[in-house]
Order: C-alpha cells, then sequence, then structure tokens
C-alpha cells in the first residue's frame, strides 16, 4: 500500500535545501532529475471553479448558507470538485500548469460574518458558528470525497483565524478578542473543518489576533492547530501576508525574519514569493533544515494524496471527461440551488403574481440586467447568465404578457452621463416604466465592485468594505420615487435586493409589497428569481445573517467583542432576523420532545402546494451569556396536506461552553430547546405567523 508520508519523506531526502525551499512558494517549480513537475498551489472554488473558464456557477457562499441545507451544500461542492477534476487533467494533457488550473483549492470562508459592513462577508457562511460548520463540514467533504488518503481535491479552510474586517486596515489590524469570544464564535467552525471533516489545508489571515500575526501565529498554528486538534495537512499564508510582518505589523525587522517566524509556527506553503527567504534563514541559523524538510513533507503528502508525484491515481477522479464542465444537468442543478437560495422577507399576498390580471410589468433597477449581480466574487464564467430581466421577460413571454426596463439609476452615481444637465438623468425612465405598467419588479443593491476584498474590488470608498447599511447613490431615492409612482397608480411593487450582505431596507419593508433577498444567485439566478415570481415553487431560503435596522444598531467595527453583535448577542429588535424567511404555503408543527440527545417533532404542510420548510432548533441557557445558539437543523419537503416526523440530532456540545482555555465545559443553568421555523424572539415570531415551541431540558 502507498503510504503518502514515508514516500514524501523519500521524496524530500533527495533533494538539495534550495529545491526544498522553492517548493514552499505557491507556484512550485518542477525538479526535473526527481520527477517533480510544476505546480501552481493557488486555486480557488468558493462556489464554482474560480478564474480559470468556463464552470458552473453557483450562488455565492453567503446564497448557498441561505438553503440552511448542508447535504445540498455537499451535492454543490461535489459538482464542484467534478469540475475541478475535469479540468485540472485538460489542463495537464495540454501542458498548462499555470494559476488557478491545479486541484488545491482555497475553500471555503468559514470566518464569522460578525458585521455586516465587512466587504468579504458574502464569500462566508454568515454569522452563526453552528450553521457555517454544518456548512462549511459539507462543502469540505463533497471538495475532498470520501477517501481522506486518495482525495478527489484539496479544500482549504479560511482564513484561521478571527477575521472579518476592516479590509483596508488587513494588513497591519490587530484583531483583539476575549478568550470566551475566541472559542464560542471565531474558532468553532474551523476546529469541525479539522476534526469533523479533515480538511487538508488552513490558510492563516493577514491580520494579527491578540498581537500575533495568523500566518506565524505560534497559538493559532502550533497550539491550537496541531496540539489540540490534532490537524495533518498543510498549511498556507494568505497571499503576500507574510512580507505584512516586518511591513504592517512590525513584529519582525527583515524578510529573512519574517519566514523563520512563519516556517518555525507552522506556515508550510506561502502564496507569494517571500519564502525565498528561507534559505538565508537557514543559512543565518534563524531555521534548521530539519523545518523545511517538515513542511516541504507536509506539501508533498498532499500532492500524493492528490494521486500526484508517483502516487498511484484514483480512475474514478482521473477518467471525468471534460465534458461535464458546465452541462446541462449541472446547469439544472443549479437552478434548483438557486431557487433554495432566494429569501422571501415580506408578502402582502400580492406573490406569487396572478398573470390573468397583469398585461404588462416593469423591471426597473440597476441590477436588474446585470451580469455582476448574479456572480458575487471570486467566481468563473458560466456559458449561459439568466439576469432578472432575461428571466422575467422568457417567463412573461409564455404569458402574452409584456416586460419594459429602465435602469432607474445607475449602481453608485448619481447621473450615468457625464453630459447630463440635471441630476438623476436616469429616474424618468423608470417613471415613465412604471406609469405603463401592472405591476413592478425593482432590483436593486450592491455588487462585487462595491463590496468584496481589498485590492480585488473596484470599490472606492472603503477598500471593499461598506461605509454603511444604505444602498449606495441615488438607489434608495430611485426607488422611493418609484413606490410614489406606483402607489397613486394602484400597481404592486416587488423589491428585489441582490447584495452579499444585509442591508437597511425599510423602505421596501414600509412602501413594498413583496421584498426578496436574492443575495448573488449565480448565472441561472434571474431564471429562479422569476420562478419565484410567478409561483412556480414556494421560497425556502433563510437569512443566515441579521438584517438590522440601520448603522445605529451597529457597534464599532474594529470592535472584535461579540457584545450586541449577530442574534446570538444582539438586543435590540431586528428588521428581519437571522433565520428568518417566508414561503407561500403554511406548515405546523406540533408534538415537539426532547429525548435520546434528538428533538422529534410532527411537520405538515397545510397549504396547497408541493413546498419545502426548515425546521430550525435553538438552545437558551439560564445565565449563559447567548440569547440563544443554534443547534440544529433540518429542512422538510412536503406534499399538500402531507405530514411527517422529523429526528433532528443535538449534538452534545450544544449543552457546552468553552472556557478561557478552549475545554469544554458543562453548562448549569435551566436549559430550553426552541423547536419551530424561526428564532424564539417576539419579532421573528411576528413576521413568521408562529412561535416555536419550548421543550425544556433536564439536567
Amino acid at each position: 500500500m502507498f503510504d503518502c508520508k514515508s514516500e514524501a519523506q523519500k521524496l524530500v531526502s533527495q533533494m538539495t535545501l534550495e529545491e526544498k525551499v522553492s517548493q514552499m512558494l505557491h507556484t512550485a517549480p518542477a525538479v526535473e532529475r526527481l520527477n517533480i513537475p510544476s505546480y501552481n498551489w493557488w486555486n480557488e472554488a468558493l462556489h464554482g471553479v474560480a478564474r480559470s473558464g468556463v464552470a458552473t456557477m453557483f450562488p455565492q457562499a453567503i446564497g448557498l448558507a441561505a438553503t440552511f441545507d448542508p447535504e445540498l451544500l455537499e451535492q454543490v461542492a461535489a459538482v464542484v470538485s467534478d469540475e475541478g477534476r475535469a479540468k485540472y487533467h485538460a489542463y495537464q494533457e495540454e501542458g498548462d500548469h499555470d494559476i488557478f488550473k491545479g486541484l488545491t483549492f482555497w475553500s471555503p470562508n468559514i470566518n464569522i460574518f460578525r458585521d455586516p459592513r465587512w466587504g468579504r462577508g458574502h464569500e462566508t457562511y454568515g454569522e452563526d458558528p453552528f450553521l457555517t460548520s454544518r456548512l462549511g463540514v459539507a462543502f469540505i467533504n463533497g471538495l475532498q470525497g470520501s477517501d481522506p488518503n486518495r482525495l478527489k481535491t484539496a479544500a482549504c479552510a479560511k482564513h484561521f483565524a478571527v477575521h472579518s474586517g476592516p479590509e483596508g486596515e488587513r494588513h497591519e489590524f490587530n484583531a483583539t478578542v476575549n478568550n470566551y469570544d475566541l472559542w464560542n464564535t471565531y474558532l468553532p467552525a474551523f476546529e469541525a473543518a479539522v476534526t469533523e471533516a479533515r480538511v487538508e489545508a488552513v490558510m492563516g489571515a493577514y491580520n494579527r489576533t491578540n498581537g500575533e500575526p495568523c500566518c506565524g501565529s505560534k497559538t493559532l498554528l502550533i497550539d491550537i492547530l496541531r496540539a489540540k486538534w490534532g490537524f495533518e495537512g498543510h498549511v498556507t499564508s494568505d497571499c503576500w501576508a507574510i512580507k505584512d510582518f516586518h511591513e504592517g505589523h512590525k513584529v519582525t525587522a527583515t524578510p529573512v525574519e519574517s519566514v523563520a517566524m512563519a516556517v518555525r509556527n507552522g506556515c508550510d506553503l506561502n502564496c507569494g514569493n517571500l519564502f525565498g527567504y528561507c534559505l538565508a534563514a537557514v543559512q543565518e541559523g534563524l531555521l534548521t533544515e530539519e523545518e523545511i524538510d517538515r513542511a516541504v513533507t507536509n506539501l508533498f503528502v498532499t500532492r500524493m494524496k492528490l494521486g500526484l508525484l508517483g502516487a498511484p491515481e484514483n480512475k474514478t477522479y482521473t477518467s471525468i471527461p471534460y465534458e461535464l464542465v458546465d452541462c446541462d444537468k449541472h446547469r439544472s442543478f443549479n437552478l434548483e440551488v438557486a431557487r433554495q437560495s432566494l429569501v422571501l422577507l415580506k408578502n402582502d399576498g400580492v406573490l406569487p403574481l396572478r398573470t390573468d390580471g397583469i398585461k404588462t410589468i416593469a423591471v426597473i433597477g440597476p441590477n436588474a440586467d446585470s451580469r455582476i449581480a448574479l456572480e458575487g466574487n471570486y467566481q468563473g464564467v458560466a456559458s449561459d447568465y439568466v439576469t432578472v430581466l432575461q428571466g422575467v421577460k422568457a417567463f412573461a413571454a409564455e404569458k402574452g404578457i409584456r416586460v419594459l426596463f429602465a435602469e432607474g439609476c445607475p449602481l453608485a452615481k448619481v447621473n450615468d452621463s457625464v453630459l447630463s444637465q440635471f441630476k438623476n438623468d436616469r429616474l424618468a425612465e423608470a417613471l415613465i416604466v412604471t406609469r405603463r405598467a401592472d405591476a413592478v419588479v425593482l432590483a436593486v443593491g450592491l455588487d462585487r465592485t462595491l463590496e468584496g476584498e481589498e485590492g480585488d474590488t473596484g470599490n472606492q470608498f472603503a477598500s471593499g468594505d461598506k461605509l454603511g447599511l444604505a444602498l449606495p447613490g441615488i438607489q434608495q431615492y430611485m426607488a422611493e420615487k418609484v413606490l410614489e409612482a406606483a402607489k397613486q397608480k394602484g400597481i404592486p411593487v416587488i423589491a428585489a435586493a441582490i447584495s452579499g450582505s444585509a442591508l437597511d431596507l425599510r423602505w421596501a419593508d414600509e412602501g413594498a409589497n413583496a421584498v426578496i433577498q436574492a443575495f448573488y444567485p449565480g448565472s441561472q439566478g434571474g431564471r429562479a428569481l422569476a420562478e419565484m415570481l410567478f409561483g412556480k415553487f414556494s421560497p425556502s431560503g433563510r437569512l443566515p445573517l441579521t438584517f438590522y435596522r440601520s448603522d445605529e444598531d451597529l457597534p464599532d467595527f474594529r470592535d472584535y467583542s461579540m457584545q450586541n453583535r449577530t442574534y446570538r448577542y444582539y438586543k435590540g429588535e431586528a428588521l428581519y432576523p437571522f433565520g428568518f424567511g417566508l414561503g407561500y404555503e403554511p406548515f405546523e408543527l406540533s408534538g415537539a420532545a426532547y429525548a435520546n440527545s434528538a428533538v422529534t417533532a410532527t411537520v405538515t404542510n397545510k397549504g396547497k402546494n408541493r413546498a419545502s420548510e426548515t425546521v430550525q432548533v435553538y438552545i437558551e441557557i439560564e445565565g449563559e451569556t447567548e440569547n440563544w445558539n443554534l443547534c440544529g437543523i433540518q429542512k422538510v419537503v412536503l406534499n399538500a396536506g402531507e405530514t411527517t416526523s422529523v429526528t433532528i440530532p443535538i449534538p452534545s456540545e450544544a449543552f457546552m461552553r468553552y472556557d478561557e482555555d478552549g475545554d469544554m465545559r458543562l453548562c448549569y443553568g435551566k436549559k430550553a430547546l426552541h423547536v419551530g421555523f424561526c428564532q424564539p424572539d417576539a419579532r421573528s415570531a411576528a413576521l413568521k405567523g408562529s412561535k416555536p415551541a419550548r421543550v425544556d431540558v433536564a439536567g
């Protein structure tokens, strides 16, 4: 049997120090005398194979999180890894070993979306540690496959740890966090990735955590990751993060000291070129060759698990044909995922639209016909895109309905043309089509040019972060004018927010007949949204983050304390709470009970059509700092009038908390489980129309 570690050690023993150091860069060159081909470690697969041409483009990660469905995410990742394998082997046949063409995917991003202003939050699975853990484990399993010794692709959990902005300061920022929040909020998803999913790689963050740069942190990389959790894979730096040690964080004086600190504390691979200084670090006595050997061995083990470097290939993976990439089957599945990612936040009964009374629909807004608004960041290129406008037009054409379109305003500017003499030069057209329509679909929001990564976005305001929760430019002004014109005519308005993060939607909640949060819904998102509008399916998405009412509800962005952040600690009333989402069909839950480490209940679809609902279980413990914690989820799909029983395992950790040393302790306060279709807060119950059942737990 091929032993990856012993074979890797044997190969490393035959290499010169210079050859070993060269393999610690993400652009690892060939070592021809040992039959080691060149390999570029950098590839991305956040919601599809990214940055290397055509691939199936699923909804952005935050949209995937809105499905509240780990099984679905594992299926998504399985499709992504199928396409990654197919593309890799096709590139190999062409001798192309370039960036974004390998089998090591730097995904998923399992940081906690603690503040809605963070530009990269849409890369995550939201604000909750439990949901993030379940979805992260599922995604990693889908990428890596079922055999930890024969990887389909290699996943990477990032960014370790305590990382969520501000983007513009990440190269020198020190995230200060107390031990309770560290262990109970910021680390659980990473622990699950390592101990449950056996993730092959972990990427360090740019920032410092409690004074230590994350990519060279003994606390994070040695004490916690290796010693406490037993991580056996490799660690990579974020891109060019090592130079921040001396240039930004000022914890070292020279590049040589920086690479020595990183490698000595467990960083094996450098995204960038600074690890070239490792040779000097050994020569100056700051590193030993044994430490270099350890790092390169870790890297070679991963390549061998993937069937590379002389390891036996897994024909199940190597035989995946290129023709599978963005095929009809994957595109159809992508559409289904997009359907499940849409969140209905308000509906006064206007949805689903009844086409018999509609002759003309106005589709308005800067995101109505935007391909970028479908994608999010870290994206590939789909072979087919359906914008909101295209989706509505296609569906309306079948019913003989005319669709009028107006941009209404630019995404973030006042005027479309610099030659315009008056402000709001696209507004009049929006009012014109509104006054000629029988219903309005208003598509507003953001795209990756306004929220994203520092240095990887067109954001001109805050290095990818949002300055606040308001819509940019004059979007809200335009929307309010459209709402006013629609009200005068007596026609309904459906507001669709396309964004990767929470926005201030009070204007829509007060004035629109229906409100939809579409996130970045992927290449088929416009088709899915149109189908939802016209009732082809009942929406089932749930919010993976809190929608606050305004900026005034938010603590200081730079404060990493969880106090008054996210649904677990927030003391105010949210506009739309975490876990909330409406459907077209009413569901009923009864008979909730807890026994044998599981919640059981009976769920009935009381509606007239097939639909799905998500059973959510929250634990509330007297005397603990959290309001309550999500600890169980189960998606249920039922035909009209159908009833089923659900059994939801509740992990023992739900009744425990981490102490100051990162060890679990049992909580002794009175415990209650809340079982239903939303959180147990008054706002959620009022919006949802039902309150979760309370089940007291002894002990």
